[in-house]
């Protein structure tokens, strides 16, 4: 499980943009990693947007913000750029990276019972060290409550 404290798991994946980012290549800045469930959802849309909408604040912390869910790189685009995001989408779609953050778990809608993204943020610091951990964030207030935990 990862810990505030602890160093962040470390990762490699590919952007909407279709270029590989790593952890390692974003030291020096702190980084506000979120997984989120799916592209294109209501939730999803209103966290993502909420980031965006907030944008000038994330820059004026120097933040590297990175959104990660299990879709493909070609939708990540489609998300991006219909909603004009300003960020970064990463996709995990074995999701290697949410599982060795702790967020790929069993979840329930209608009875049934699958596996998926729990919506966790994590504020690493530019030491690479896991600053605030925040599991189950609500979409509507993810932004403020991000910007409250960054430096």
């Amino acid at each position: 499980m990862v810990e505030e404290g602890k160093p962040a798991p470390t990762f490699t994946l590919q952007s909407d943009s279709g270029e590989e980012v790593s952890l390692e290549s974003l030291r020096g800045r702190p980084v506000v990693l979120y997984f989120y469930p799916r592209d294109l959802t209501p939730g999803c849309t209103r966290q993502a947007c909420g980031i965006r909408d907030a944008w000038g604040e994330f820059e004026k912390r120097g933040a590297v913000v990175l959104g990660v869910s299990p879709d493909s790189p070609r939708k990540h685009t489609k998300f991006r750029e219909k909603y004009r995001l300003p960020f970064t989408l990463l996709a995990d779609e074995d999701h290697a990276v949410a599982e060795a953050y702790g967020v790929w778990v069993k979840k329930k809608l209608l009875g049934k019972t699958y596996m998926g993204i729990e919506r966790s943020t994590f504020v690493i610091d530019a030491d690479g060290v896991v600053a605030k951990v925040m599991r189950r964030v609500k979409p509507d207030t993810h932004a403020d409550d991000v910007l409250a935990a960054l430096p």
